[in-house]
């Protein structure tokens, strides 16, 4: 019995360590941050000296910024990709669940971008986007088409952020789709087969239904992630775009705090932001408990 008790004051103990390492990690990289990013929105910190309680000013002062409503609109905006995204990755996923011959190759084609440098890629289509020499345009001019600047002009860059950003992001919701495919019973299929369903039954009562958890992961992780797309507007606009039409929040609060020294008003803007983004995921769950609810 001694033995033993020496064995699970042991385990217990190493388990401890283990459970210790990730929840230290977050009180020093992430809750400490916020709670200190939470007070800095509350004063006029330039981020070097000292911080000056100034109440909510940094929030009535969001109210009236034109630059802030913007860069919202913006990065709403942007999020129309994701819709996007999620039909094409489920496209991909039907043809490349099928058994023929190359699906393998494809498949790894189609991740690479996920896996590469988001950097390197915002400059690899960057100079693709290129008015004068660019494989866009190039491309667009065999069918007699003159393509326009596409990231000197208002009206195409954030479509050309778009493209981007989900030919990117198509890989990875590509392959998470793929496993939810195969993980279907084929008994399923089978069944509705010999009921006489057509592909578009089949697809509607079973396919759908059983990618639903997938879906629902990718979009909150892609609405999170969009809300805080920074580096390719950085790489690809670094100005903020033509008449800051391609900024994002976290551009402009990036901006604020580190160009600016505007840190305090940079806080309160990513308070705001991480409000905004837990509102939207709080809302995505309960409106799959309540679909899920209705289907049960």
């Amino acid at each position: 019995m001694k033995t033993t008790s020496k064995l699970y004051q042991s385990e217990r103990r190493n388990a401890y360590l283990f459970v210790a390492a990730p929840v230290i990690g977050f009180l020093i990289f992430t809750l400490a941050p916020t709670l200190y990013s939470l007070y800095g929105s509350f004063t006029n910190w330039n981020g070097l000296g000292q911080m000056n309680f100034i109440g909510i000013q940094n929030y009535i002062d969001l109210l009236t910024d034109e630059s802030f409503h913007k860069t919202m609109y913006n990065t709403l905006f942007m999020m129309l990709g994701i819709p996007i995204g999620l039909v094409l990755a489920l496209l991909l996923a039907l043809g490349l669940n099928r058994a023929i011959i190359g699906t393998q190759v494809f498949r790894v084609l189609y991740y690479v971008p996920v896996i590469s440098s988001l950097a390197a890629i915002s400059i690899l289509w960057q100079w693709a986007y290129n008015g004068d020499y660019g494989l866009v345009n190039q491309f667009l001019g065999i069918f007699g088409i003159d393509g326009p600047s596409w990231l000197m002009n208002k009206d195409t860059v954030k479509p050309a952020l778009i493209l981007m950003t989900v030919w990117k992001g198509l890989g990875y919701s590509m392959l998470l789709y793929l496993a939810a495919l195969q993980s279907v019973p084929k008994t399923y299929y089978e069944a509705a087969r010999l009921d006489g369903a057509n592909a578009f039954q089949v697809f509607k009562n079973i396919t759908l239904p059983m990618v639903k958890p997938v879906t629902f992961f990718i979009v909150v992780t892609s609405i999170i992630g969009g809300a805080q797309i920074f580096t390719e507007i950085n790489v690809m606009t670094p100005t903020g775009g033509p008449e800051y039409s391609s900024a994002t929040v976290v551009f402009y609060i990036w901006q604020k705090a580190f160009g600016n020294f505007e840190m305090g008003y940079g806080s309160a803007m990513a308070v705001v932001l991480g409000l905004f983004i837990f509102a939207v995921t709080y809302i995505q769950f309960k409106v799959n408990e309540k679909s899920s609810y209705d289907l049960d």
